[in-house]
């Protein structure tokens, strides 16, 4: 099965849209600026590893102002 660079450029595309939307929105209660998170998961999206990456610590990081202990 051949890929060609319409197919791969298609899928980056997609792909990008859909993780700076996710990033967005995890960023939102985690981070300050919730839009440069979002970017730079849709940036990272050249080499969706990297994305996948980044989106994962954002999942795991915590809340500012939330104390250690605290659920």
């Amino acid at each position: 099965m051949n890929i060609d660079a319409t197919l791969y450029g298609q899928f980056i595309i997609i792909f990008a849209l859909i993780m700076g939307v996710l990033c967005y929105y995890v960023a939102r209660r985690k981070m300050h600026n919730p839009a440069v998170a979002g970017l730079l998961g849709a940036v990272l999206s050249l080499i969706p590893i990297f994305s996948v990456i980044y989106f994962l610590v954002l999942l795991f990081k915590k809340e500012p102002g939330r104390a250690a202990g605290q659920q």
